[in-house]
């Protein structure tokens, strides 16, 4: 979103929102948020996801924490979204070298959206790509998921490809 239209709509948004490396007390909250996403894929698309919850079992967060690549946002202390980034190098003969910030996960507690969290972790990961020279940051979005692929748009990603299917019929 561009700057001037954040401050013209700031009023809406929470103003105390904080970006931070994820803890291990976040658990529970990080769970409910992502169990929310997947329970959003299988709503769209049940020929592809399935219901499972916890979707983040604690042995998988116990890795995740590991990692030094997740983040929560805290909407007056109390975690609101959770965000996961990758780094990506590209290399190879047909392909321009680059340095990829690949945005993994990007979830807000359905409580929460249209806050002005999904802002602030955009913030963040400008901030990370500026500190760490990444020429690029990427994500993949679920065609049916058309709020985040509009707030990405006003960012300014455009579409890198296109993921279809053919599927057999029964």
């Amino acid at each position: 979103m561009p700057d001037e239209v954040w401050q013209n709509d700031k009023e809406r948004y929470f103003m105390n929102i904080n970006i931070r490396p994820i803890k291990p007390q976040d658990y529970d909250r990080v769970s409910y948020i992502m169990d929310q996403v997947q329970q959003l894929h299988v709503d769209w698309r049940p020929d592809v996801y399935k219901q499972v919850s916890p979707l983040i079992t604690r042995e998988m967060y116990e890795e995740i924490l590991k990692e030094n690549n997740w983040y929560v946002a805290e909407a007056d202390g109390r975690v609101a979204g959770v965000l996961e980034l990758m780094k990506r190098h590209v290399e190879g003969p047909a392909q321009v070298t680059k340095d990829i910030l690949y945005i993994s996960t990007m979830a807000v507690d359905k409580e929460y959206r249209g806050k002005g969290i999904g802002h602030k972790f955009f913030e963040k990961v400008r901030q990370i790509k500026e500190e760490n020279g990444y020429d690029t940051i990427e994500l993949q979005v679920n065609a049916r998921n058309t709020k985040a692929y509009e707030m990405y748009k006003n960012y300014g990603f455009t579409e890198k490809s296109i993921n279809m299917e053919l599927k057999e019929r029964e």
